[in-house]
């Protein structure tokens, strides 16, 4: 097998079958990203002098070559060769000989995983972010047509006061903010360079790693060499954190879907090939996308503990094991994509009951209102709560169903534009804009 760091010994089959593992088959989706740091490395190669004008042109336009290929879906890594970047390295030196093998000078391996990571998150976290914005202008438009339908609101899973369809899917879209704002956190410390910390220790090469900052369009360096090292692990500890919010948020909402479409409840519908039936019980419509999306999210929510668990005790400097990161938090990411995906989809077709507070059983949802409409009138609110318990007690409690809530983020008053201006401001701060233009530069 092709190895950077081969000599002459072989390693043992099996100590090579298990200590490559699946590492592989995750360093496809970054080979564009290994080609974008390579980029940047030999741009600053040739400032101090290791790469001539020369040299640098034939690496330069064949990377270019290499990182079409890879957006054509036109590349492998070929068996026998270790990983992506000794792919890439290989392919270089079979096209323009030893100019190709001048682009690791100043470089290890540890950082330049580090930094395709680095860019993998970026723009994983980016689509994640798009995602989120999609699912959260749709639960605000829905907030808005559906802002006059009342539903029950629950505490204990007890019939408690008045909510709307405006409030249920204006909480989730407010909920998605929040989680944004942990993404937020995520993409800042991910979005810092890693390169030229070597293999934990730095380079008596004369790097300028401010110069491969801005071309990798990176908000900053991580400055210490140590650090950048010891980064890894915590980057994707992080991460996963960020993601696991967003999962909560769709695990409840899911829930919710899930009761809300039972008999027992009855407040939304989907049309029939959205959901599933029963082998026996020809009734049956089950909300399958909605469990399926539930025990993903939920498994998503315990990524934070796994990364830790993986990572937990170890001391400075580089370990094996990092490698199996990219077991958990790879997969996590198309797996949160998909669920955002699924529940925009199912909820561009859910179907709101309009008439759900007629039925009796809601009645005592109104003991509330009724309490402060007395004490509107100037009845103290304890002799008011008194009051109407004990017409619900003698049964004889009859509601007024006229619901008046006019502060901010109430039935009457959703605050959606405010929501969405918190959305904004959130999104504003990723400057994605930043990342694209360099991105967009390098390839030029």
């Amino acid at each position: 097998m092709s190895k950077l760091w081969q000599k002459t010994t072989d390693v043992n089959q099996l100590v090579e079958n298990f200590t490559v593992g699946r590492d592989r088959e995750f360093d496809r989706q970054m080979a564009s990203f290994d080609v974008l740091g390579s980029l940047a490395h030999t741009q600053m190669l040739q400032t101090i002098n290791l790469l001539s004008a020369e040299d640098l042109q034939l690496v330069q336009t064949e990377l270019k070559k290499i990182y079409k290929d890879i957006e054509n879906d036109n590349f492998e890594i070929e068996a026998g060769v270790e990983d992506v970047h000794s792919q890439v390295e290989l392919l270089l030196t079979r096209r323009i000989g030893d100019a190709g093998k001048k682009i690791h000078s100043g470089r290890s391996r540890n950082d330049q995983v580090l930094v395709d990571l680095k860019l993998f998150f970026r723009s994983e976290l980016q689509q994640v972010v798009e995602s989120v914005q999609q699912l959260f202008n749709l639960l605000l438009e829905l907030s808005e047509k559906h802002k006059d339908v009342l539903l029950p609101g629950y505490t204990h899973l007890q019939v408690a006061m008045p909510s709307s369809f405006g409030l249920w899917f204006g909480a989730y879209a407010e909920s998605l903010v929040d989680d944004l704002e942990l993404v937020l956190a995520a993409y800042n410390i991910t979005n810092k360079n890693p390169l030229g910390s070597a293999a934990g220790y730095g380079s008596s090469f004369p790097l300028n790693r401010t110069l491969t900052t801005q071309l990798l369009g990176f908000a900053d360096l991580n400055y210490n060499v140590v650090y950048a090292q010891m980064g890894r692990g915590k980057t994707e500890r992080i991460i996963a954190q960020a993601l696991s919010a967003v999962a909560a948020t769709l695990a409840k909402m899911a829930m919710d879907q899930c009761l809300y479409l039972s008999q027992n409840f009855a407040f939304v519908s989907y049309p029939d090939n959205l959901t599933t039936g029963s082998s026996i019980m020809p009734h049956k419509k089950n909300p399958d996308v909605w469990e399926i999306m539930r025990g993903k999210c939920n498994r998503l929510q315990a990524l934070p503990t796994d990364v830790a668990m993986m990572t937990t005790n170890l001391p400075s400097g580089y370990h094996r094991e990092m490698q199996l990161l990219k077991e958990l938090v790879f997969p996590a990411f198309a797996e949160l994509k998909s669920c955002l995906e699924m529940a925009h989809f199912m909820l561009q077709h859910v179907e709101v009951k309009t008439n759900i507070l007629d039925d009796p059983r809601y009645a005592y949802l109104f003991s509330v209102e009724e309490v402060n409409r007395q004490v509107l009138e100037g009845v103290p609110f304890r002799d008011a709560y008194k009051q109407v318990g004990m017409a619900i007690e003698q049964g004889s409690f009859q509601p007024d169903k006229e619901v008046n809530h006019t502060h901010e983020g109430s039935i009457g008053n959703l605050g959606t534009s405010h929501i969405a201006d918190a959305m904004e401001n959130v999104v504003q701060k990723f400057n994605f804009e930043k990342t694209a233009e360099a991105v967009s530069n390098l390839l030029k």
